[in-house]
């Protein structure tokens, strides 16, 4: 393996992890001695520092690991908090996917599936703009039918409904 191709795998073991990688377990995996470790290493973090880009290789506890670079930290804190609140809960979930396979679908038919209230988490979704309100069932107190928007689909990375896994698939990976 030529020393770039060598950077390279470190480069990438460093991105894998996300934490700090000690140089032992790198030699471990690589099988490079230690001394054209620190090397491969230092000529790593010289470059990019070099390049000033949004990531650094920073020595951190006892190890080395990729880092993204400080200057940026207003950005990646308004970043990160953005993601954390797009992420849904065990609930929300469970009652997307309920929509998902039962669409068009009415609250009531939801909560008698999970055996609790789902005004919150249906109301979350709207919002969210994941389900949308498809007209209304011909019964008493005409409530409202729910099912997937497009938005849904790309959540899901889904080019369309027919993409969802069916219900002996989900069975099959289950018991796999």
């Amino acid at each position: 393996m030529e020393d770039k191709d060598k950077k390279n795998l470190l480069e990438a073991i460093l991105f894998l992890s996300g934490e700090s990688v000690a140089l032992s377990s790198l030699k471990d995996v690589t099988e490079m001695p230690e001394n054209e470790l620190k090397k491969f290493m230092e000529e790593l973090m010289s470059e990019y520092r070099e390049k000033n880009s949004g990531i650094l290789i920073s020595e951190i506890a006892n190890g080395y690991q990729m880092i993204t670079n400080p200057v940026y930290a207003p950005w990646l804190k308004k970043f990160r908090a953005k993601s954390a609140s797009s992420k849904l809960s065990a609930s929300a979930l469970e009652t997307l996917a309920i929509i998902a396979y039962k669409q068009p679908i009415i609250k009531a038919e939801i909560e008698q599936l999970r055996s609790v209230n789902s005004d919150g988490v249906v109301k979350t979704l709207l919002d969210r703009k994941l389900i949308k309100i498809m007209g209304r069932k011909e019964a008493p107190g005409r409530p409202l039918f729910y099912g997937t928007t497009k938005e849904f689909l790309q959540y899901f990375g889904l080019k369309d409904l027919s993409e969802m896994p069916t219900l002996k698939d989900i069975e099959r990976e289950e018991a796999a």
